[in-house]
């Protein structure tokens, strides 16, 4: 026994762990994360970039609205859950790292029949035996090791994806309540372009009254007004859909709508530069990044689990019972038995099957790298093209409120002059078409520059620090 525990001990000490040790991938050089639309966007500063950047719109009814999605929505919910699953994983596979322990207690009654020479005698008898077995497996290549390497890897992953649903989900809030506005606006503007067509309409029949006007003037009044009604009950119908939406991403049926975001007229805009940090930061809080590169160190370890199988498996047995034919016999020094020893097995890995398992963990890691390197481009993509978009949007608004001041001044004067006779009915249709589409654009244009810095938020891959955790709703059962 001696030599035993001495060799055991010798084995466990020079024990290492096979496969391949992971290492980060290097990181790109400062010069290919830089991003270059901030040197031409005045809309974006170098700065920090702050946590739940929801609070830069200055809007209580959006704070409370993404408050309530990261508690309630259900794709944070279940990535939550899949982060306590990713947690139980651990648990199970840091438990192959202890020895495994069985205790029995059997009772039998038997019956035997013997012949003595004088005839067949039955003899009935008891028999009690509790049991205790031990198996604790000496990870001397490293198996276990590596499998909670493995498992501490996809609890980062987890954790991350926990991290990237609370970014998309707070996006996601942001931008439909932003809709809701921007509809509800639109369909303001629309009602307003109606009311003033319709007054036109109105003069345009009293015109003809007196003789001034055609039935074509008349028809054609006619047309702009129903048009700018179609437009009202367009947007209107985006607004309430963009309501439901609002309330399914809370938490709530769609019937149970928020009433303030209900009366949301005005877009919510961010009128300060954003900060936006550098592209190593951004980069290094990119969830869907940090869970990529975890997915990849996972993947590695793995390699190490499938390698280990490749090599033999030494296990240290131990079980003792005590026998008895009635009860009070157990416990007693005659009634003890023992065995203890060493259990040697090995998979034969020559049929190939093992080899081919570590060749198929490879090819997952490469993978993994792969989609490693993918989520590094793609966020420096999404970055720029979210910055290049919102200094776009920014352009486009600025242009479009100078065209809607000059399209109002203009039909001011057609009116006029169309009153006094000055104007064609032509020319008053012209300047009141101009009017309608300029202002028409300009909501349009509001509601993509709210858009274009939602989506600038979501690129950048923060907010979700210091967010609410979200509400476990127990399973049916669960106390």
């Amino acid at each position: 026994m001696k030599t035993l525990t001495s060799t055991l001990a010798l084995l466990a000490l020079s024990a290492c762990a096979v496969g391949p040790n992971y290492k980060t991938p290097a990181p790109l050089p400062p010069a290919q994360t830089s991003l270059i639309e901030t040197a031409t966007n005045t809309a974006v500063t170098s700065a920090p970039v702050e946590s739940q950047w929801w609070h830069l719109f200055d809007d209580p009814v959006l704070d409370r609205l993404v408050i309530r999605a990261l508690e309630h929505n259900t794709d944070v919910r279940i990535a939550a859950a899949n982060l306590r699953r990713a947690r139980g994983a651990l648990s199970e596979a840091r438990a192959a790292a202890l020895p495994t322990t069985t205790t029995s207690g059997q009772y039998t009654r038997s019956r035997s029949v013997v012949n003595f020479g004088q005839g067949l005698t039955g003899f009935t008898q008891d028999s009690f035996k509790l049991g205790f077995d031990a198996n604790y497996e000496l990870d001397l290549f490293g198996g276990v090791r590596r499998s909670i390497e493995a498992s501490r890897g996809e609890i980062e992953v987890a954790a991350a994806g926990l991290d990237a649903a609370r970014v998309s989900i707070a996006a996601e809030t942001a931008l439909t309540y932003a809709n809701a506005c921007s509809t509800g606006a639109q369909a303001q503007v629309a009602r307003e372009t109606v009311a003033l067509q319709e007054k036109t309409l109105t003069l345009t029949q009293r015109l003809l009254s007196g003789g001034r006007n055609t039935q074509r003037d008349v028809d054609q009044s006619v047309v702009l007004v129903e048009q700018a009604r179609a437009q009202a009950a367009s947007f209107e119908a985006e607004r309430r859909a963009s309501l439901y939406a609002l309330a399914v991403l809370t938490g709530d049926p769609p019937s149970s709508f928020d009433t303030d975001a209900a009366a949301c007229i005005t877009p919510p805009q961010v009128r300060k530069p954003i900060a936006i940090g550098d592209g190593q930061a951004m980069l290094a809080r990119r969830p869907d990044v940090r869970q990529a590169e975890r997915q990849l160190a996972a993947d590695t370890a793995r390699i190490g689990v499938a390698t280990a199988s490749l090599y033999p498996s030494i296990s240290i047995l131990g079980g003792l019972s005590s026998t008895g034919l009635k009860p009070s016999d157990i416990g007693t020094s005659d009634s003890f038995g023992y065995s203890i020893g060493p259990l040697i097995s090995w998979n034969f890995p020559f049929s190939g099957a093992a080899r081919a398992r570590v060749r198929q963990s490879k090819a997952t890691a490469e993978g993994s790298l792969g989609s490693f390197d993918k989520a590094v481009l793609t966020a420096l993509q999404e970055t720029e093209q979210a910055l290049a978009r919102l200094k776009g949007a920014i352009d486009r608004e600025a242009s479009l409120s100078r065209a809607m001041k000059a399209s109002d001044s203009a039909a001011f004067i057609a009116e006029k002059r169309f009153g006094s006779g000055a104007d064609s009915f032509l020319q008053l249709l012209d300047a009141q078409r101009s009017r309608a589409d300029a202002r028409a654009a300009l909501a349009d244009a509001q509601a993509a520059r709210a858009e274009a810095q939602v989506a600038l938020f979501k690129a950048l891959g923060g907010g979700w620090e210091g967010a609410p955790d979200p509400v476990r709703v127990p399973p049916q059962g669960d106390k």
